[in-house]
């Protein structure tokens, strides 16, 4: 973490302010939003004057302006038009759908690029063990692979977004991802090809969070199974029953990554399926005591750097791996530790006259959870 608390305030909104010069070429904050002032937003008048950090824990939890969100993804669906429109003229009917942060609304960044997957509809695969799998519900086999669709797929992807924007730059060195950005964008747009997979939960429920996806790994010339839309389901639905607590919890976790001296490597993804392991209950005091959202953190994020053994029992809230597979994000997780330590340890001491540095953390939570900031 960035250790001048200026420097980090002010780092956190040139992110959500979208002011640090991310904004695509032919692009600014005045002609995006009618030439108004950016407003000041109200957790940069919450905490005195002499209290920087709580200010920057606060501001780090909130979700970006639905203005700059909203931005994103009509950016997405200008880019899933035009896509939908050249794929139908080669007999290729496609869907499309958002993924990760943004529709998670966990993203941190104004300015933020947004993840579409494009569905060909041509065919979808399924999981053999389900129920309808079971029960001889389908009936009419595929002529090609998900691999051979999902590899033209990613070639047509990758020439008709060249063609649809020519003033744009088409980044078609991802694996999993072709990146378009610049020109007329007003935000970076990453087209994830793939195909339906009717997961079990699927065939028994028909629900649309239950269904999964297969993406081309192009490297690697082989499908990758995903459940973007249940982990979506799961956190949202978590975090709703408490207040929101828990998108909080997960945006001050990104913030602090991004802003830490420290080299933090772990995923969006994964910080969020850390979090949801957290205290709800504890969380949930957010909606009274915000700071209570700052105190569980630490606690959660301190219990599973102390408890490594603990960590790598985690899994991803779908179920389908486990979180800490890699001695990397271990230490990415003691990293953000150290540096949500230090953050907590920083806002005790602004609201403590008779700060005392040797007090136990668990004391300093405790008297944290239940200021009123």
């Amino acid at each position: 973490m960035a250790r001048d608390i200026n420097q980090r305030l002010q780092q956190l909104r040139t992110r959500r302010d979208g002011t640090g010069g991310t904004v695509n070429e032919g692009f600014t904050l005045d002609s995006l939003f009618a030439k108004s002032a950016l407003p000041v937003e109200l957790w940069e008048s919450r905490g005195k004057a002499d209290q920087p950090h709580t200010r920057y824990a606060l501001g780090s939890m909130q979700a970006v302006s639905d203005t700059y969100t909203k931005v994103s993804k009509e950016t997405a669906f200008r880019v899933a038009n035009q896509l939908k429109d050249r794929l139908a003229k080669r007999g290729i009917v496609a869907e499309f759908e958002l993924q990760g942060s943004v529709p998670l609304d966990v993203h941190i960044k104004g300015v933020s690029d947004v993840d579409l997957l494009t569905l060909a509809s041509e065919l979808f695969s399924y999981d053999v063990k389900g129920f309808k799998a079971l029960h001889g519900k389908y009936c009419n086999p595929a002529k090609r692979t998900a691999l051979e669709v999902l590899i033209e797929l990613r070639g047509h992807v990758e020439t008709d977004l060249a063609d649809a924007f020519s003033a744009a730059k088409v980044d078609k060195t991802g694996a999993k991802a072709v990146k378009i950005s610049g020109g007329s964008l007003a935000r970076d747009v990453d087209v994830v090809p793939a195909v339906w997979f009717d997961t079990a939960q699927y065939q028994l429920t028909g629900l649309a969070s239950d269904r999964g996806t297969k993406i081309l790994d192009k490297k690697a010339s082989k499908t990758i199974e995903n459940q973007p839309f249940r982990h979506i389901e799961l956190i949202g639905a978590r975090c709703d029953k408490i207040g929101g607590g828990l998108r909080k919890a997960i945006r001050l976790c990104k913030n602090i990554k991004a802003d830490s001296d420290r080299n933090i490597t772990l995923p969006s993804f994964d910080i969020a399926s850390t979090m949801y392991h957290a205290d709800m209950k504890a969380l949930r005091l957010g909606s009274f005591y915000e700071l209570s959202i700052l105190a569980e953190t630490q606690r959660h994020l301190d219990y599973l750097a102390c408890n490594h053994g603990v960590a790598k029992t985690l899994y991803v809230p779908d179920g389908s791996r486990l979180i800490f597979d890699t001695n990397e994000k271990l230490r990415s997780l003691n990293d953000l530790s150290r540096d949500m330590d230090e953050l907590l340890d920083a806002v005790y001491a602004e609201h403590t006259p008779a700060y005392l540095a040797q007090y136990l953390m668990s004391d300093k939570r405790q008297a944290i959870s239940k200021l009123a900031a």
